[in-house]
């Protein structure tokens, strides 16, 4: 018996969609298929084919990426709707991009373009992308427990290696930190919140001040939570103190129950301990042709720490492209949320940017021999009307 998780939801005639696939599910493909054509894809099936792809990093355009004036161009379109910006041949015939994004060209070979996701969730929700649970929540912040857990939670509930890497960290920051909001989407949701992801810190800032068409470049880096050993004491004293706090536990303990705080702990002390981890956020050791391969902002610095955590066996990665207008400071016009300046920081500031660190993304991973093994997803909460604000 397949057992499908999550809140029911009922149809029309009372019946849930969990009943439907439990009970019918079988039958209705045997009516579509055929019974021999089932039983040759349940021979297949048996086939041991497990994917290239052993991590994931998605890059997360915070804001609504204009998909028409990216990648998706269409040049003979009535004014008004084709945009401003020119299709420019890429490595793969048909398949143009924006002129601003000539080091993009030569990876669509190696691309696919998905244009059929849509979601009811509406506007700047992030959960639909992060979770592929389509259906519209009361509010775009996290104002429940219980919610779809994301995808790269799923990979932390599987999560059994025993070395202490997380298998799931979101940067630069909690999603939403920078505009004083908790938006829903990269939380773990129903299975617990201790395969929450590890959310880093980070304290950005930009050089300039911003105009409409001159917006700021968000620059920083992310940093781990307090990954430091407070004063006085070492390594081996944390282990000692580690030892002993698992002594009580273990003679508190209930037989065969798990406490959600041992993740958590353990999590922490990992941390505190893990040169692995630490290593990965260390961009500085890094030669200075890569960091400049990536862009030396905030996400290119993300990304180039992603490529290092995955190296490391991290195996869900989320980058985010996020906004910063109230904390720590008012930094304008720096995510994908373009309206009525849509074509003025997509020129400016959005797709250089872009450009630059997913191809500094991608060339580092073909020249490291990761490519191969690494999905790199670039998403957005949203896309943009071909008229502007219309």
């Amino acid at each position: 018996m397949i057992k499908l998780l999550g809140s029911p939801r009922k149809n029309c005639d009372g019946v849930t969609r969990r009943e439907t696939l439990q009970a019918g599910g079988l039958a209705m493909l045997g009516g579509m298929f055929g019974m021999p054509n089932m039983a040759a894809a349940a021979n297949s099936a048996r086939v041991d084919r497990p994917g290239k792809a052993k991590s994931v990093i998605v890059l997360y355009l915070l804001g609504g990426a204009p998909t028409q004036d990216m990648f998706d161009m269409k040049p003979t379109a009535p004014s008004g709707v084709r945009g401003e910006f020119s299709p420019i041949v890429s490595n793969v015939p048909g398949m143009d991009v924006c002129e601003l994004l000539p080091k993009h060209a030569r990876w669509m070979n190696k691309s696919a373009v998905v244009r059929s996701v849509n979601h009811k969730a509406g506007c700047h929700n992030p959960m639909p992308s992060l979770t592929g649970y389509p259906e519209p929540l009361p509010s775009i912040g996290v104002n429940q427990d219980g919610l779809p857990p994301s995808m790269g939670s799923v990979c932390e509930f599987l999560n059994d290696d025993p070395s202490g890497m997380p298998d799931y960290v979101h940067m630069p920051c909690m999603l939403g930190w920078g505009q004083h909001i908790r938006r829903a989407g990269p939380y773990a949701g129903f299975l617990g919140r201790q395969y929450d992801p590890l959310f880093t810190e980070c304290n950005p800032t930009s050089k300039k001040p911003g105009t409409d068409y001159h917006p700021q470049v968000t620059l920083g880096k992310p940093t781990l939570p307090n990954a430091k050993l407070p004063k006085g004491i070492t390594l081996d004293r944390l282990n000692s103190r580690r030892k002993l706090t698992e002594q009580f536990d273990d003679a508190l303990r209930q037989p065969g129950v798990a406490s959600e705080f041992d993740r958590v702990q353990g999590g922490a002390l990992s941390l505190l301990t893990s040169n692995r981890i630490r290593n990965s956020f260390d961009v500085e050791s890094e030669k200075s042709e890569v960091r400049d391969k990536y862009g030396r902002t905030l996400f290119g610095n993300s990304a180039l720490i992603a490529r290092k955590l995955v190296e490391e066996g991290v195996r869900f990665v989320n980058v985010t492209w996020d906004a910063f207008w109230t904390r720590p400071a008012k930094i304008d016009g720096t995510i994908w949320d373009t309206h009525q300046r849509n074509f003025g920081i997509c020129r400016e500031t959005l797709l250089p940017q872009y450009d630059l660190t997913f191809s500094g993304l991608m060339d580092d991973l073909e020249n490291r021999g990761t490519l191969d093994e690494t999905l790199v997803v670039v998403m957005s909460d949203m896309g943009r009307t071909p008229k502007i604000n219309k």
